[in-house]
């Protein structure tokens, strides 16, 4: 199911879920389906039963998608992690900054929390913050938290997952380069927008991308254990002013989601339902890591979109 948030013709914000070219309204399904998103991700269970007592097939959209405006899908999140989660990125962008990786990012999924209150959506305008002069983008999934947990084994991280999106984590390189000489980790840089959607693919939707990578499908990854569980066959395209900047795929990931909510989770760490946890970015999914020399930093008029199989394209434009 590819759940959504939207406003519908009258100025009216609801959820639903999309079907074909349009979109199924919760409450118009069922009363007792609620309307926003992390209400429904609280107690997702009963009201899936209350769903699925229905007759999905003969089911009919309630609007048409040019009637609605998808919002992010989840406005709300109760916190938002980002990890740095593929080597190649880590290794391209420390390279750019003259950083060398550290040993701790191969022991353990390094995150760190932005501002869960600057989110976005699909279509939604970004402005550049003021004096910024090298915009950038990144190419990520995202993880939605679906019950609560805490000192989750890696191996049972899975059952803590409700679905996954579209993340732009936006950057403001030249604000992050002069903060990162304090050994803090992102701060201004990374506050101002976060852009996800256009929807959430429940679990459930992305089994049939899973694969299982081996060091001999990916030599270039040579700290790569011999087996990685848990990642996705997904191509990952990153496209500005419709030229395509990065075609990546989610399996070459270092580490997977249920690695990250194992660690979020550790040393007595409640994960609520709402949650979100980002991939970090897919190697050249940024600007930052060929210095800006594949596209010129991100200016306004500029159209940023982001697609991941299986979910579907996220665009915003820069102002």
């Amino acid at each position: 199911m590819r759940l959504v948030t939207y406003q519908n013709i009258t100025g009216t914000i609801n959820i639903g879920w999309l079907k074909g070219d349009g979109v199924v309204d919760m409450q118009k399904l069922d009363k007792r389906l609620p309307n926003d998103m992390l209400t429904f991700i609280d107690n997702h269970e009963a009201y899936f039963k209350i769903i699925n007592d229905n007759d999905l097939e003969k089911l009919e959209a309630h609007y048409k998608l040019s009637e609605v405006k998808l919002l992010a899908p989840l406005p709300n999140p109760r916190s938002f992690r980002d990890y740095v989660a593929f080597e190649e990125h880590m290794l391209n962008a420390s390279k750019s900054f003259g950083h060398k990786v550290s040993e701790a990012w191969y022991d353990m999924p390094i995150f760190y929390f932005t501002n869960h209150q600057s989110i976005y959506g699909p279509n939604d305008q970004i402005k550049r913050p003021a004096k910024e002069t090298k915009l950038d983008i990144e190419l990520e999934m995202a993880v939605i938290i679906g019950k609560k947990g805490r000192n989750i084994d890696t191996d049972k991280a899975d059952n803590y997952i409700f679905g996954y999106t579209i993340f732009n984590d936006w950057t403001a390189r030249s604000i992050q380069k002069h903060e990162m000489t304090v050994p803090l980790g992102p701060h201004k840089g990374k506050d101002f927008a976060n852009a996800i959607g256009p929807c959430i693919v429940t679990k459930d939707e992305f089994e049939k991308y899973r694969c299982t990578i081996t060091r001999e499908t990916h030599p270039e990854h040579l700290a790569m254990p011999t087996q990685k569980e848990g990642r996705f066959n997904l191509r990952m395209i990153a496209r500005i002013n419709g030229e395509t900047i990065c075609n990546g795929n989610c399996n070459t990931v270092h580490w997977t989601f249920p690695q990250m909510i194992a660690r979020a989770s550790e040393n007595d760490v409640d994960l609520m339902p709402g949650d979100i946890l980002g991939s970090g970015t897919v190697g050249w999914g940024s600007l930052i890591e060929n210095n800006f020399s594949v596209h010129r930093p991100l200016e306004p008029g500029d159209m940023v979109e982001l697609e991941i199989e299986g979910i579907g394209i996220l665009k915003n434009t820069i102002i």
